[in-house]
């Protein structure tokens, strides 16, 4: 059977759905800032100032009870801070990314900085006291020098190196050094919100662990050669360049600091010194080293295996001490590499000799202090924060190839006998000639 309805419940009906109720806690005419998905990064992750910003949900009843505080705050701080709110209950995928669990929920944005979370008191005066703190810190860094504007600008460069489809390979594929690469979008919001952990794990560990990043959207080539599915993916190149392994661990900077130095220590392959034999060597151990250390040990005959195995030792061990920084070892028995000792200044009775060499750079520098362990070492502390008395390399050296040495003494080379009454016969033979 079918039942019409009472006039009160049609008019009722009519009122809700011809004017809906607004959910919104801010009208128009609020001095708090509304935030939206698309002003989101300008108003806030561009903002070259301090932005509080409160996560809220209309149907909650403490973020109803904070409206008539927070538009107070948003008066006290003008010109000093901004005072912000974003509907979490709509914005959902954007709450998401920051974390965001329970309603109200305080975060202060802060150029160049992750956010924080404000967990005093809901009035007035500690939420103001609060964000006079941040804008004072904020200021400190800027008289510092450590930043100058919002968190798009790059005034505190990253270490992280941007990668592509052409350096990858180079940089990442060919070096010795462990790296940590992160795949990720421009519009992921996972990536953004890393984003700032990856600059402080990046310049925290810079010279100890390589961070590199490559943006997916512009290089899909490195995206489907490396199996990448989402986003962010962190992948770690070690010892074994072929086969990267995730990163699984916290995406917060200590996390990835931690991880990386672990890494590290279980990716440190065993020190090693290799004798000059060819171009090979040059290219495989001098070419995409930071730092070269080429030694130039006497002849076989002048040192014996005993002696020549006292210098390789030697610079084992230094090889050893430095085995987590980006160097290589090599070493040519003297008048072997002509070119070479040509253009680092090595010859004639100047054996054992020791040069830093950076084959990108096109440079050298010498060891001038005696050939000695302690006198090498602290030449290649030296070189490694920047040397000096550095030096032109003119052109690329010419490696010759050569036979490994066998580890043995040398022999010398037993030279036709002759007698002196043979000697004198020539000898004469040639005065009656004349």
């Amino acid at each position: 059977m079918h039942r019409s309805r009472s006039p009160l419940l049609l008019a009722l009906s009519f009122l809700f759905t011809s004017f809906p109720i607004s959910n919104a806690l801010y009208g128009p005419s609020s001095p708090v800032v509304q935030l939206t998905p698309s002003n989101f990064k300008s108003k806030v992750l561009n903002s070259n100032g301090v932005v509080l910003v409160e996560f809220f949900a209309p149907w909650c009843g403490h973020c109803q009870a904070l409206t008539p505080t927070w538009e107070k705050a948003a008066n006290v701080l003008k010109g000093v801070a901004t005072v912000a709110a974003l509907d979490a209950d709509a914005h959902k995928s954007l709450a998401q990314e920051y974390g965001i669990r329970g309603f109200p929920t305080i975060k202060v944005f802060a150029p160049g900085k992750p956010p924080v979370d404000y967990q005093g008191a809901r009035d007035v005066k500690p939420i103001a006291e609060f964000a006079l703190k941040q804008v004072k810190a904020l200021l400190k860094d800027r008289l510092a020098g450590k930043t100058s504007g919002g968190s798009s600008e790059k005034s505190e460069p990253s270490a992280s190196v941007e990668l592509n489809s052409r350096n990858f390979d180079e940089l990442v594929l060919k070096s010795k050094e462990l790296w940590i690469v992160e795949f990720f979008a421009p519009w992921c919001g996972h990536c953004k919100r890393l984003a700032p952990e990856w600059k402080r794990a990046a310049n925290n560990l810079k010279g100890k662990v390589k961070l590199g990043h490559v943006d997916c959207d512009s290089e899909k080539s490195l995206m489907s050669r490396f199996n990448v599915q989402g986003f962010p993916t962190i992948l770690v190149f070690g010892a074994d360049k072929d086969s990267p392994v995730p990163y699984e661990g916290a995406r917060t900077a200590s996390a990835i600091e931690s991880f990386a130095l672990e890494q590290l220590e279980t990716n440190v392959g065993l020190a090693e010194v290799t004798e000059l034999t060819g171009p090979d060597v040059m290219e495989e151990k001098c070419s995409s080293a930071a730092i070269c250390f080429v030694a130039f040990l006497p002849d076989i005959l002048d040192s014996k295996a005993e002696g020549r195995n006292k210098y390789l030792d030697m610079l084992l061990s230094v090889a050893e001490k430095f085995k987590r920084s980006p160097y290589s070892y090599v070493w040519a028995a003297a008048g072997k590499q002509p070119d070479l000792e040509n253009r680092v200044g090595v010859g004639g009775y100047g054996y054992p000799a020791l040069v830093a060499l950076n084959v990108k750079k096109g440079a050298y520098a010498p060891l001038i202090s005696a050939f000695e362990l302690e006198h090498i070492i602290e030449f290649v502390k030296e070189a490694g924060h920047g040397g000096k008395g550095n030096l032109p390399l003119e052109g690329t050296p010419e490696i010759a190839k050569t036979e490994a040495w066998d580890g043995k003494d040398g022999e010398i080379k037993e030279e036709d006998e002759f007698s002196l009454e043979e000697l004198m016969g020539d000898f004469t033979a040639s005065k009656d000639e004349l």
